[in-house]
């Protein structure tokens, strides 16, 4: 059928802020979904408490309400727009959860607004751990034996009934919060009890654990008429008993007989039918057993866009949330066009001639004390996709986009080689799990000794068993005496330069002049649903090494812009926002935009945000392959967080333009004594400091700074290794700590000044002129990271005189660093004398809350000034300035619960949220001025 014509306009509630288990995979859904909806003619209006996203833009919905996820700010909105429908399936748990709050005491009845997407039935079915097993028992789907506990006594007579091991799940979370093995019975207790308490209804689903069974997801849509097609099928590298969020996960399916795909499918296919009538997306998670039975039990089902669907969307091109949306209103699959082909319906099942492998991105560095064990309570804070010909080429081209100082997976001296450590981590599974078992099988520990301990399928260990019998075969020969072939399956396996230099004892510019020789070149294979069965027109791409090129470079004006890579805490989703405006102002200007990125959780890796996409590694390799084979006028790294800005100086090397400010300036501001220097040439304040490269000159230097002292490293994000110290004995511990790291990293010393107020600024500057975008005074005194505090726009009680020495200093700062785009500048103020603590050309992570908060698209401006089409002078700055924008930290410290919170000078919150106040009487603002022990003047 057509769409429904009832629906003039539609709600889509967002996800809220970033946390672990929730991320910016609903920024992309709701994004897509919003753009497919408005295209139908009707009105969309959204929520969303995040400012970091693109899906709060004018240029997504058409009314954007920056505000709490809440029933009243939802009985707010349909008070002043005519709602006809809600969408709640794009916001992750959090919409779900607030839906069915909202149906609970009748505001969707009573304002004649229909629920579409899902049903409320649906949710209740998936989220009551009890219904869904009751429902499984009656469509004939196996699930594992297993009963709900409404309290502690419950639960102890439940756990005697089944023994263990056991699994605690709580019902209505997000990221497995709560949920737990039970290995012991002694543990069973603590884990119950927190479970319990993790769940908004205090109740768990206790099931029988089925440890070292294979686990499988399957993302499905359907529509109207009852048509189901199955989008992707995804394997769990990691047996049950780590969360999917947590896992290595691979697309199509390795492992698994078609016998018992088909087996699964009919079983997703049942329960998608059984949970209710909607039109929409689905997400089935299926346990299978590893042996020649593969008898299959069926985990959950979410009636919702999830994570996984996400990684399905960027793995098969199948853009699931757009879909979705268009089936939501009414739509069938036969009635859409497949937006790759742009010849075939959305009627069918994507057909895959290229493997996917998606690794997790953990963050424990920033939780000290923290249980570093995988387990079913998600712990990861983003992740990467490789896309490659082989399973082999794309594990490591996964390992080559994440960013931990490894060149891919092994080959790079790196290896762990005791074998006690060895086993033990085979054991307790962490974030370098997939790193030890290339070690063991390395060491010699023998294949099923490594299966026994992890349960890793055998076909994967043997895939990694070949990469090593390769690595041994490479490394007999010297770069004059390799041969062509094994050369070249070398770098099919997905090997980097640096790897195959590693092996061959030689520099990575020689393999990369002996491949280039011997005629081993990239080529780029477009990502088309179908196995070239049909023409694509979408360019979406990814590298290998064959004979065929499918990427045509054009011979129009282009520019790159480059990504930031997978998100972790200090740069997120706000880089992700800045990259997509980027893209956008670029292309308004006429140039051909080209994305590169492999984070497949985000935005700006959809297939249709610039004119081409190379979901490749952020790495250098890949990178100057791009360019060589596109030639653009220059690239972007000044929008893509740490991650393209470390690339500056590689681009500078090789002759390639950067666009905007210069290397030299972005390389003085990150040598963080350097920039101190230039502070005391231009006789701006700045804390004392001393620049030292071991722990003996630290040493010397404290005692002419006097403590407390900040230690900071250079060319770090989100205060990665900073900290404070009081004493000669704590400062020369965090010196070796940090050169352990970072070895010839150099380490400045600042005199902190205790008690300070911080603040910041955001500007643009064209290397002459400079527009401030907005000042920021923090709550928390500095020693707080910027990312961690609570910031105020405009400062609440900054006198004139210090708000001219910040307006004063940014100006100058911005010029001498011959700025040209964006510049964050951070100030410490004491006695109403501002200080510099440091300053960084480029997009900030509060750029995006100041955008929202003035109704500007700043870093669209900034673009144009970067590429030299417009001076600062040019713009018509109209900032909407009405009371306060107040920045929110978010923090996810409930999935470690023993860590310490303690904030400081090293980032740790995960996301943020946007509040608005009139005035400085707000209750919101009063609460949280008076729990920092402000004092608040009359």
């Amino acid at each position: 059928m057509p769409k429904d014509n009832s629906i003039k306009s539609l709600l889509i509630i967002g996800s809220g802020p970033i946390v672990i288990g929730q991320a910016c995979e609903f920024d992309y859904a709701g994004s897509q979904a919003s753009r497919s909806i408005r295209e139908e003619g009707i009105e969309v209006t959204l929520i969303n408490s995040n400012p970091a996203t693109i899906m709060t833009d004018k240029v997504v919905a058409d009314n954007i309400y920056l505000k709490p996820l809440t029933v009243e700010s939802i009985e707010e909105i349909i008070a002043v727009h005519n709602i006809d429908a809600v969408l709640p399936t794009m916001g992750g748990q959090t919409a779900l959860n607030l839906c069915i709050e909202c149906e609970k005491i009748g505001i969707w009845e009573d304002a004649g607004i229909k629920i579409v997407g899902v049903d409320i039935d649906a949710i209740e079915i998936t989220e009551n751990r009890e219904a869904f097993r009751g429902l499984m028992d009656e469509i004939g789907v196996g699930s594992a034996p297993s009963a709900t506990a409404k309290s502690f006594l419950e639960g102890k007579e439940i756990a005697q009934k089944l023994g263990f091991p056991l699994v605690i799940r709580p019902s209505y979370t997000l990221g497995g919060t709560g949920a737990a093995f039970v290995h012991k019975k002694e543990d069973f207790d603590e884990l119950l009890t927190r479970g319990l308490h993790a769940s908004p209804i205090y109740e768990v689903l206790i099931d029988k654990a089925l440890l070292g069974w294979k686990e499988y997801e399957l993302e499905l849509l359907r529509d109207q008429n009852d048509n189901v097609i199955i989008i992707c099928s995804i394997e769990n590298f990691d047996p049950m008993g780590i969360h999917t969020g947590d896992s290595i996960t691979v697309a199509p399916a390795m492992t698994m007989s078609d016998k018992t795909y088909q087996r699964m499918r009919d079983m997703a296919i049942k329960m998608m039918r059984a949970i209710g009538t909607f039109a929409g997306g689905c997400n089935v998670q299926f346990a299978v057993s590893p042996d020649a039975n593969e008898d299959i039990i069926a985990i959950e089902i979410n009636p919702r866009v999830s994570r996984s669907s996400a990684l399905a969307s960027k793995a098969t091109g199948y853009p699931i949330a757009k879909i979705a949306a268009k089936l939501a209103i009414g739509y069938n699959l036969d009635e859409l066009q497949n937006q790759i082909t742009k010849s075939t319906s959305a009627f069918f099942e994507p057909t895959l001639d290229y493997v996917i492998v998606k690794i997790p991105r953990w963050n424990f560095d920033k939780f000290q004390g923290s249980d570093r064990t995988l387990g079913l309570q998600m712990k990861s804070v983003g992740e990467v996709m490789g896309i490659g010909r082989c399973f082999q080429e794309a594990l490591q081209k996964a390992c080559q986009s994440l960013e931990i100082g490894r060149n891919g997976l092994g080959a790079d001296g790196k290896e762990l080689r005791n074998q006690d450590e060895l086993l033990d981590s085979l054991v307790n599974a962490s974030w370098n799990r997939l790193f030890h078992v290339y070690d063991a099988l390395k060491l010699g520990i023998p294949h099923e000794t490594v299966f026994n301990i992890t349960r890793i399928d055998p076909w994967f260990l043997s895939q990694i068993e070949e990469m090593l019998a390769m690595e041994l075969e490479v490394s007999k020969f010297t770069i004059d005496t390799i041969g062509r072939d094994l050369m070249n399956e070398a770098k099919q396996k997905g090997y980097a330069d640096r790897q195959v230099a590693h092996l061959l004892g030689c520099m990575e510019s020689k393999v990369y002049d002996k491949r280039n020789e011997m005629g081993i070149k990239r080529v780029y294979k477009l990502v088309d649903t179908c196995a070239a069965e049909f023409p694509a027109v979408t360019p979406y791409f990814y590298s290998t090494f064959e004979e065929e090129n499918e990427s045509i470079s054009s011979d129009k004006k282009k520019i790159i812009v480059l990504g930031s890579g997978p998100n972790r805490i200090g740069q997120g989703i706000e880089f992700d926002y800045c990259c997509v405006h980027g893209v956008i102002a670029a292309k308004e200007l006429g140039y051909e935009t080209i994305m590169i990125n492999c984070n497949p959780e985000t935005v700006s890796t959809d297939f249709d945000t610039a004119d081409k996409l190379y979901f490749e590694p952020v790495f250098w390799e890949h990178i100057y392959d791009i360019i060589l084979h596109e030639n653009p006028i220059g690239v972007i790294v000044q929008l893509g967080g740490q991650t393209a800005l470390k690339l500056a100086g590689k681009l500078e090397k090789y002759g390639i333009k950067v666009i905007g400010t210069d290397f030299a300036a972005l390389d003085l501001a990150e040598d963080r004594g350097s920039f101190s220097s230039l502070l005391k040439n231009m006789e701006i304040p700045y804390p004392e400091f001393g620049v030292v490269e071991n722990a003996q000159e630290a040493l010397v230097i404290c005692k002419d700074l006097g403590f407390p002292i900040l230690v900071r490293p250079s060319y770090v994000l989100g205060g990665q290794k900073m900290k404070i110290v009081i004493n000669e004995k704590d400062l020369e511990h965090h010196v070796i700590d940090i050169l352990k790291d970072m070895p010839g990293n150099k380490i400045l010393l600042d005199h902190f000044l205790s008690g300070a107020i911080e603040a910041e600024a955001d500007a643009i500057c064209d290397g002459k002129d400079v527009y401030i975008l907005g000042i920021m005074q923090h709550l928390e005194p500095a020693g707080i990271h910027s990312g961690d505090s609570f910031a105020v726009l405009p400062p609440y009680n900054l006198g004139d005189l210090v708000i001219e020495q910040i307006e004063d200093y940014t100006r100058r700062i911005a010029v001498e660093l011959k700025t040209v785009g964006l510049i964050n500048i951070q100030f410490a103020i004491k006695d109403d004398k501002v200080y510099i603590i440091e300053a960084n050309p480029r997009a900030s992570r509060t750029v995006p809350f100041i955008s929202k908060a003035y109704q500007e698209p700043y870093v669209k401006y900034a673009t144009q000034v970067m590429i030299g089409d417009k001076k600062v002078a040019d713009f018509d700055f109209k900032p909407v300035r009405k009371g306060y924008a107040i920045k929110i930290p978010v923090f996810s410290f409930d999935k470690f619960p023993n860590v310490n919170k303690e904030l400081g000078p090293e980032m740790k919150s995960t996301g943020e949220a946007i509040q608005f106040i009139d005035d400085l009487k707000d209750p919101f603002f009063r609460k949280i001025y008076n729990e920092r022990n402000l004092y608040l003047s009359q």
